[in-house]
């Protein structure tokens, strides 16, 4: 599988381009994603899905772009079902900086042990809350898509809306931490890691 990184907006979050053979599925979608529409067109891609990992307006910025673009499907955990359209929820009323981000409902609501099979594509759903109520980290063995949970070195905030940071590090150590070390995070923000070296080095947990 190719993981295509594209760091989005002022908020430099990352946003995944998973491809295999032709088909291709996104994870989180930040604010003026040109870059990945440009590359999905360049390389004759068929985009199948989009997969938010939770609905926080850095994450959500350009959902509405890519999905009207593309016509796609969007998942999202069912916990934030109403995020998207909310901007007391999602964020973006702390930030006017950027405007009200107010999307369109998710078209499919996941739960905690949900799986996915997406053309050639098997995801495992792991609930991660901490960071948001509906915070989920996508498994593709061996890669983890684990949002603003975990980072290199460091964890995802809990001071806005629904974050709990006892839950967090529950979250790390009980569903993250039990991966095998070897197992490659992209987290939403920053570089990449792995959980074994999350493990040694990170700080916070």
């Amino acid at each position: 599988m190719q993981i295509e990184r594209f760091i989005l907006g002022d908020f430099q979050m990352n946003s995944y381009l998973l491809i295999e053979g032709k088909d291709a599925i996104l994870i989180d979608v930040g604010f003026d994603p040109f870059s990945i529409e440009k590359f999905i067109k360049e390389k004759e891609l068929t985009l199948k899905a989009i997969l938010l990992t939770h609905a926080h307006l850095d994450h959500i910025g350009g959902l509405e772009q890519i999905r009207e673009r593309f016509k796609v499907p969007v998942y999202l955990h069912q916990e934030e079902k109403e995020w998207l359209s909310r901007p007391q929820l999602n964020g973006s009323e702390i930030f006017p900086f950027f405007g009200e981000v107010k999307c369109k409902p998710a078209d499919v609501l996941l739960c905690d042990l949900d799986s996915l099979e997406i053309e050639s594509f098997f995801i495992e759903v792991i609930h991660t809350p901490g960071h948001t109520p509906g915070g989920i980290s996508y498994y593709l063995k061996p890669f983890l898509f684990s949002g603003d949970t975990l980072f290199k070195q460091s964890i995802g905030r809990t001071d806005l809306n629904g974050g709990n940071y006892d839950q967090l590090l529950k979250s790390i150590h009980e569903k993250l931490f039990t991966l095998p070390d070897e197992t490659v995070v992209y987290p939403g923000h920053g570089e990449k890691t792995t959980i074994g070296f999350e493990k040694e080095m990170n700080p916070y947990v």
